[in-house]
């Protein structure tokens, strides 16, 4: 059996870096897997993001909005099963539960007893416990032979008091469930991103007081080592093994120097499965487990490339895709199947917010309804299908809107037919009122035309594209106008009404234009010294241009260490440097020993940055 822990840091874009769920899943060849930082919303759930075929998923994720903490971290196990439901397979859970408080089930009754385990969390109230577990950081799964608990836990700034309280009870009451359930003689694997690098060996940049660290403290008392239950099993497998880390920063580039941590972890307690009368000297590692490693494989920088990147330039030259975590894998030896037994009900297959809920008889007597309305209102006039007519809005012509380039008003004028103004043919008022609305039409669609063209200017790159931009600008507004003049063609049988309203509009019309934009359409007679103008207008933006980029490159200072041009941040953590801008080398952050690595060079700059 092979075991997986990966934190995705956003299971959307590694879908979408893999090309689907599936493949994501398929390239790891596991049996379980369990995923962290899913960032997904219950609202926003569907069968794409957590449902694929050969697998079973038990999700769970944040239940609260505090601080804009939702969509923030977020817990999911998938299970590769041939059968979903009468399967003896260990891979396919016998339960499941959200949280590891014992309360997510219960929590919308008035129960108002503890688990049993929680005998000793009288500090603690309900409201407390399930906070604990709002935030969406643990699904746990028993297999039978092992309870397995996947855990995202919280991450602490140093001075954040309250996140420290919180990650504190976090520890405490999962601590309690683990010994729980050892008193009952049962095996647990605790695997995910705990954000705890145990020992110094575990941190790049470890420092003289790396020890005096709470949560540090607290994982090391759960070893065996230190007189604990659980062992790691990486270093078990890998004792001495350095610069074995799983996580990078990533706005520092500090994956070109493996410069990063050891916080994802594969914990195991319990006795081995072997039944003999002399036990002495076995344990669930030396016995079952047959190796852990570090999956390097899935990591943002590859080997080969390092080279290529070690200029890391503040990351404007390089893309790295993929997580700033690498997933640590498990394998087991000797695993039995278990009784035969059906997927547990948490399971994402029976979420009604994942696959959508059955529509009433009434919502489908409605849309039939509607449909037959709309044939009754078009009668022999529409040309278009019963399903056009009952997806697409239809102006009065007949004409569906997805054949305009604008949406219509249903505010406005003729914009939405009314079942009183039907008739079995083309009455003379309808026929007058059509050819308004048809006109009206081109007009905003030419005008449409104009501001989506203004609005490109929003992206120019240089002061040189924005002049040479207004010259196509001009040519392209003009030739649309020039053919929406064009294109209106004269009926065979023209209306008497029809053509009195359409010399009003053209009349109309042309004031319009001449208002919006006097340069913009109708405008036939070229100004000789137009090329020349602009010509001019393209040198004087050039001159300016390079202008700026020398400005700004002598503002920009040199880092001491390399002597090339720093790049600019700005604090972002709220304080009283907070909006202020600095300078710092450009290169990826790596071991000071490294020359080719960050010199740690740093500069104020003069002024703050403005907050946008």
């Amino acid at each position: 059996m092979k075991i997986v822990s990966y934190n995705v840091n956003g299971l959307r874009p590694r879908i979408s870096q893999f090309g689907s769920l599936r493949n994501l899943l398929n390239s790891f060849d596991a049996d379980i897997l369990c995923f962290q930082e899913t960032k997904l919303r219950r609202q926003e759930l569907t069968a794409d993001l957590v449902t694929v075929d050969g697998y079973e998923s038990f999700f769970s994720c944040t239940r609260t909005s505090q601080k804009g903490r939702t969509a923030y971290s977020g817990v999911i196990t998938f299970c590769r099963v041939k059968s979903a439901f009468s399967s003896n397979e260990a891979a396919l859970p016998l339960a499941a539960e959200e949280g590891f408080t014992g309360l997510m089930s219960n929590s919308q009754t008035s129960q108002d007893k503890l688990p049993f385990f929680m005998e000793h969390l009288e500090d603690f109230s309900k409201d407390e416990l399930l906070n604990v577990d709002s935030e969406g950081r643990c699904i746990v799964t028993d297999h039978g032979h092992f309870v397995l608990f996947n855990v995202y836990g919280p991450r602490v700034a140093r001075d954040d008091t309250e996140r420290t309280q919180f990650k504190q009870k976090f520890y405490r009451i999962l601590q309690k469930r683990l010994e729980s359930l050892l008193h009952q003689g049962r095996r647990i694997f605790v695997v995910g991103d705990l954000n705890i690098a145990p020992f110094a060996i575990d941190r790049c940049d470890a420092g003289p007081d790396f020890d005096n660290n709470e949560f540090r403290r607290w994982f090391k008392s759960m070893l065996i080592e230190n007189g604990g239950h659980f062992s790691d099993v990486f270093r078990a497998k890998h004792p001495d093994k350095r610069d074995a880390y799983t996580c990078w920063s990533q706005s520092s580039g500090a994956e070109v120097f493996n410069f990063g941590s050891r916080i994802d972890h594969i914990l195991c307690a319990g006795s081995c499965l072997h039944i003999s009368g002399d036990l002495q000297g076995h344990n669930f590692v030396r016995c079952h487990v047959k190796e852990c490693e570090i999956l390097t494989q899935y990591k943002r920088c590859k080997p080969e490339s390092t080279p290529s990147v070690r200029r890391w330039k503040g990351g404007q030259s390089v893309k790295l895709e993929g997580s700033d975590h690498a997933p640590v894998c498990l394998t087991l030896m000797e695993i039995p199947e278990v009784p035969l037994h059906s997927t547990p009900s948490l399971s994402a297959r029976y979420t009604p917010m994942v696959h959508g809920v059955q529509q009433t008889l009434v919502s489908f007597l409605m849309k039939r309804r509607v449909s037959e309305s709309y044939e009754v209102a078009h009668g022999d006039i529409s040309m278009v299908s019963t399903r056009e007519r009952i997806d697409e809005p239809v102006d009065k012509i007949g004409l569906s809107t997805s054949e305009c380039d604008f949406l219509p008003n249903r505010d406005s004028e003729g914009s939405i037919l009314e079942p009183n103004e039907l008739s079995t043919g083309f009455s003379q008022k309808i026929v007058s009122k059509s050819g308004s609305v048809y006109e009206k039409s081109k007009i905003r669609k030419c005008n449409e035309s104009k501001k989506k063209a203004r609005n490109s200017q929003s992206s120019q790159l240089s002061l040189r594209s924005f002049f040479q931009k207004s010259t196509n600008l001009d040519n392209g507004v003009k030739d649309s106008c020039i053919g929406f003049s064009n294109n209106q063609a004269e009926p065979s049988h023209p209306n008497p009404q029809l053509i009195e309203t359409s010399k009003v509009l053209d009349h109309s019309s042309n004031v319009v234009q001449d208002e919006v934009n006097a340069d913009a359409c109708y405008q036939d007679l070229p100004e000789l010294n137009d090329s020349s103008r602009k010509e001019g207008k393209s040198n004087v933006a050039s001159e300016e241009w390079q202008r700026i980029q020398k400005l700004m490159q002598s503002s920009i200072p040199l880092c001491k260490g390399h002597k090339e041009p720093c790049i600019a941040r700005v604090v972002k953590k709220q304080g009283a440097n907070f909006g202020r801008r600095f300078y710092v080398c450009a290169r990826a952050e790596g071991p000071a020993s490294n020359p080719e690595a960050n010199c740690s060079y740093f500069k104020w700059a003069t002024s703050k940055s403005r907050n946008k």
